[in-house]
């Protein structure tokens, strides 16, 4: 796998290297080792979404409170989307930022959302299926959302589908009319930078070092 940190501190793209043969296609989508050795501490998966799009479906931008936060890995195996990442951890030093990477069915491009970074896509084209695995599952009331069109986020969203027609976005309304990133930070809502390094420091010292892992005994 190569790994390349993004533009959003803790974020991250990993691009898996895939094997082709008369049969097909096989790479490893998500590996241990290699997420330990990207972020320093194990992944927990507590549940699995799949959402499939039509062209022009822009899901986001959402965002979990934090502890415990939600973490996602985020992979698009059938399809296009432009995935994004947007830095709300008040603190940070990339508050504010994003990050946005084409997620495909060619590249098998994957994904890591940290805690507290919120999460949204566009899709490219019709069909387009995004697998997430999360850290944490749905919590009630503890999910928000944010403008992916906010001009003080000054998302660069792509205007033209893969077949070059102008995209006409379809969104839900709890999506249309999510609030600016300053009013969620007004409302206080907004994950804090010295809760998520905490919460991540804590998944670091539960994890024993690559070496220590637990292996299956020999037969």
């Amino acid at each position: 796998m190569q790994l390349r940190e993004l533009s959003v501190t803790g974020a991250w793209e990993i691009t898996p290297r895939q094997i082709a043969d008369d049969r097909g296609i096989f790479h490893e989508a998500f590996t241990d080792p290699a997420f330990r050795e990207m972020t320093g501490h194990r992944f927990d998966v507590a549940q699995v979404n799949v959402s499939v799009s039509g062209e022009g479906v822009l899901r986001g931008l959402h965002f979990a409170e934090v502890p415990p936060g939600q973490a996602k890995y985020v992979m698009c195996p059938a399809g296009t989307v432009f995935d994004v990442l947007v830095d709300v951890r008040v603190g940070s030093p990339t508050f504010g930022e994003w990050a946005g990477v084409i997620l495909d069915s060619t590249e098998q491009r994957a994904v890591y959302v940290p805690e507290g970074v919120a999460h949204g896509f566009l899709s490219l084209e019709p069909q387009s299926t995004v697998m997430y695995l999360c850290s944490e599952g749905w919590r009630p009331g503890a999910e928000h959302v944010i403008d992916p069109f906010d001009p003080k986020i000054a998302i660069d969203w792509p205007s033209m589908a893969l077949d070059g027609t102008p995209i006409s976005h379809v969104m839900s309304d709890r999506d249309r009319d999510a609030p600016s990133l300053l009013d969620v930070a007004a409302d206080g809502r907004l994950p804090r930078w010295e809760d998520c390094v905490s919460y991540v420091d804590g998944l670091k010292a539960a994890t024993p070092r690559v070496d220590d892992a637990w292996r299956p005994p020999r037969r």
